[in-house]
């Protein structure tokens, strides 16, 4: 048989199945959930199996239960936004939001801002959509908003296209873990009201703060209707939920919702969460989240200052990432490689970046994001001393020079 052209989307990738998980290895890598965290849902799923049988068994409501979305708004209500009902949409996790914005936004050629770094899964979903992206860069509070005006008068000095839409994490960001000041909020609702773009707000760990004050999110500070702001259960209570949310105008859901090609989200799922919830479960359980979580990050913290203190970073005030900076001169894609050889799986900085034209820039290359959350004190001391050794085999001593180090309760350093 002829071969088949696949889509330029698909051609593009690697025709290999997702690596297997290494399974012995301690897995700084991604953000799981600590397993002794998930909460007993049990109670809320017989009621939803049970009570609700009629509603949780039968295709869903394509919006999301109303009780549910009821629910998040009222919760969003009460972090400063004003949303109602309907301007909630509930969806398969907030990367399932992601692309529906990009259904719903972006045409061949189109360009997006986004921070250096960024969420390295967002990446490969814009990409598909054939997005060019516009990079800014990051400091301790968080994306340039400075730099962002520059960019985007120069594009219409230039007689060009404005972005769609400008995509962050402003709290907690993925993978600096920095926060994003309430000025610089403010300034990017500015330009995006000057410009005529949408703000996509990815909000997954506003909740799981440690320590100091909350800022507005941007959909609190959002007069303007530009803020689509993605929200998830995964982060909270359990990832293997799979229920998120976008709120935003009506008008822009309603389209959202004819693009979304499954019959709707699990019912079953979204009444367990909404009768979880209802019960008034969520705010023990969050601040046991909260404590445990600054345990692992605490640790972590601890366990790098002692065994290498060669690198730098600056400490978040919550979520799931410390943010490294290595010695100069090692490529953290190699000390990826020989952590996992080690037993130990980390993520390199060279996959947060989301322009491949960078040229010379080595500033990929010196840094490394490692989750807290999903091990435990003791496999975050063994995972730590193994990634130790790795980082030896790359031609750095115990005690190597260190151009910059600052590891306090604060935000991480940018590049």
């Amino acid at each position: 048989m002829k071969q088949v052209s696949l889509a330029r989307r698909a051609a593009r990738l690697a025709p290999t199945m997702p690596a297997s998980s290494h399974e012995h290895a301690i897995p700084f890598d991604s953000g799981h959930g600590f397993p002794a965290l998930f909460p007993d849902l049990t109670a809320a799923a017989e009621k939803a199996l049970t009570t609700y049988r009629h509603e949780t068994l039968q295709y869903g409501i394509r919006p999301g239960l109303p009780d549910l979305r009821e629910w998040i708004a009222g919760a969003m209500n009460m972090d400063g936004a004003n949303v109602t009902p309907d301007e909630i949409f509930v969806t398969n996790g907030a990367k399932q939001g992601i692309e529906l914005v990009c259904r719903l936004l972006l045409d061949e050629g189109d360009s997006i801002v986004v921070t250096a770094p960024t969420y390295f899964t967002s990446i490969p979903i814009f990409r598909s959509f054939e997005a060019d992206f516009i990079e800014v860069g990051q400091d301790k509070e968080g994306l340039d908003t400075n730099e962002l005006a520059a960019t985007l008068d120069r594009l219409k000095r230039d007689g060009r296209k404005m972005p769609k839409f400008v995509y962050n994490v402003p709290d907690f960001h993925n993978p600096t873990g920095v926060t994003m000041s309430r000025r610089r909020r403010k300034a990017l609702l500015e330009l995006a009201s000057r410009h005529g773009m949408y703000v996509v707000e990815d909000s997954p760990y506003r909740k799981v703060r440690f320590e100091g004050t909350s800022e507005p999110s941007l959909k609190a500070l959002d007069h303007s209707k530009n803020v689509l702001h993605l929200g998830t259960f995964s982060k909270l209570i359990a990832p293997g939920l799979r229920i998120g949310w976008v709120a935003g105008a009506q008008d822009l859901l309603a389209r959202m919702i004819q693009l979304k090609a499954d019959g709707g989200s699990s019912p079953l799922v979204q009444r367990i969460i909404v009768e979880w919830c209802k019960a008034g479960n969520l705010a023990a359980h969050t601040e046991k989240v909260q404590r445990t979580y600054r345990l692992h990050r605490d640790h972590m913290v601890a366990a790098l200052q002692r065994e290498l203190p060669e690198i730098s970073l600056l400490v978040p005030e919550g979520g799931y990432y410390l943010w490294l900076t290595l010695p100069h001169g090692v490529d953290a894609d190699e000390l990826a490689k020989h952590a996992a050889e080690a037993g130990v799986t980390v993520l390199a900085g060279s996959k947060f970046y989301a322009r491949v034209d960078r040229g010379n820039d080595v500033t990929p290359k010196k840094h490394m994001r490692l989750a807290y959350t999903h091990s435990s004190p003791e496999q975050i001391d063994d995972g730590i001393g193994r990634l130790a050794g790795a980082l030896r085999r790359c031609g750095v001593s115990s005690g190597g020079a260190v151009t910059e180090r600052a590891v306090a309760h604060s935000h991480p350093t940018i590049a």
